[in-house]
């Protein structure tokens, strides 16, 4: 049987020219075929991060296809396996973040990619849901669990601890048992303290470098100042995450934290299944949910960015695919 043009294109979010979320827009392009190793995944919703609108201003680290098409979250379901592929078969549902930091070309309808950076998705929640899990979800766990090996007990420090990644992190912390102080705007401390953080800190009325000690591990993704405020509420030989590099200029953060034995870094987040299928295991335990907070059609990728880049959403923005 002959394919029709229906068979082989698809719809897909891609910048006209890398800057404003006006530059986005629909087009048609080739359907992708997988190559051995990888699925074809039939996209039901993609999530919406930051990096996606840093990217799509920047024009990301240049490691982008043609046409570039933007995001990294997934969740969907199998329609064509690659030559090798045993463990997923068509029909399965699945969600991951494919590629990262390459191109991952999830704000489209079908996407190809390696099947092992695929988990399937949790019983009990939905695609849009699992859609929104997978690069805050993984980011948290690369952080807190294989980098800092938080314990049972230990004093976690999480900023932006209502925003999409936040969240999950505060989750991600008090799955390992931690004690964990977010920090966030007033109206958003019932929300924080919802997920499972045992104190929250308003940000705009004290100075938490002043107010919060004896941290085990601070989680800061925010980045600047951030840093070296965070420094001064750890305990000697913590440990500070750091999601946003440089230190702030000025501030000799690594040479502090050396003196103190303090262990710091820039951590960037890896595609990984074995740490999707961890992910999904929180969420079938009950110890992970994902807040979603907006749903937009994909042909709205545009308003989901001027949404996202305001800084003041509560929990994930995700677009839809399949309804």
């Amino acid at each position: 049987m002959t394919a029709t043009a229906e068979d082989t294109l698809m719809r897909a979010i891609s910048p006209s020219a890398w800057g404003s979320a006006d530059l986005l827009r629909e087009i048609e392009t080739a359907r992708p075929t997988p190559g051995p190793t990888e699925i074809l995944v039939r996209v039901h919703a993609a999530g919406v991060n930051a990096t996606d609108w840093k990217q799509r201003e920047a024009g990301g680290l240049g490691l982008w296809g043609d046409p570039p098409i933007l995001g990294y979250d997934v969740s969907g379901v199998v329609e064509e396996v690659g030559m090798g592929v045993t463990h997923l078969q068509p029909g399965d549902a699945v969600f991951g973040m494919p590629r990262f930091p390459h191109q991952g070309g999830t704000y489209a309808e079908y996407l190809a990619a390696p099947s092992r950076q695929f988990a399937r998705k949790p019983e009990g929640i939905d695609h849009v849901h699992a859609a929104a899990l997978p690069l805050v979800g993984l980011t948290a766990w690369q952080a807190l669990v294989e980098t800092a090996d938080v314990q049972p007990g230990q004093r976690v420090l999480i900023h932006a601890a209502a925003g999409g990644l936040g969240h999950v992190a505060v989750q991600v912390a008090k799955a390992r048992g931690a004690y964990v102080i977010g920090t966030a705007r007033a109206e958003k401390h019932d929300f924080v303290r919802g997920v499972g953080a045992d104190e929250v800190v308003d940000y705009t009325a004290v100075d938490f470098a002043e107010t919060v000690r004896d941290i085990d591990v601070a989680f800061d993704s925010i980045g600047g100042e951030y840093a070296a405020r965070s420094l001064r509420t750890l305990r000697d030989g913590g440990v500070l995450i750091s999601l946003a590099s440089p230190f702030e200029p000025g501030e000799d953060v690594e040479a502090d934290a050396a003196a103190r034995e303090i262990q710091t870094g820039f951590t960037l987040v890896e595609a990984d299944g074995a740490g999707m299928q961890a992910i999904a295991g929180l969420v079938e335990a009950g110890k992970l949910r994902v807040e979603v907070t907006t749903v937009l059609p994909l042909a709205q990728a545009a308003e989901a960015h001027r949404l996202g880049e305001t800084g003041r959403t509560t929990g994930k923005i995700v677009l839809e695919v399949v309804s």
